[in-house]
């Protein structure tokens, strides 16, 4: 990791920002969560997509991820790489199971 990527600033502004996006996607899912409890699993799938589909839940995480990366110095390393493509590599994302 680069020594200028130790430790990063975020404005108090994009922290803020950020931290209203992430409130607003855990709180609407804790409370849809409660909401189905006892309720059939379909109903709390489909609401869970709809929210997903409705509110741009997408959009609001790149939008905190990019809030987040501002702070990052982007500078390739010799594996040309930057510190955060290095960091993220081996992630497992979803893939189909058919």
């Amino acid at each position: 990791m680069l020594k200028q990527n130790e430790e990063i600033t975020l404005s108090g502004e994009n922290a803020l920002e950020a931290l209203r996006e992430i409130e607003f996607m855990l709180v609407s899912l804790r409370k849809m969560g409660t909401h189905y409890i006892g309720k059939p699993q379909a109903e709390y799938q489909h609401a869970t997509t709809e929210f997903i589909d409705n509110f741009r839940i997408t959009g609001r995480l790149a939008k905190v991820r990019r809030l987040i990366c501002e702070g990052f110095d982007t500078t390739l390393g010799e594996d040309d790489m930057d510190d955060l493509e290095r960091h993220m590599q081996g992630l497992e994302f979803w893939k189909p199971t058919d």
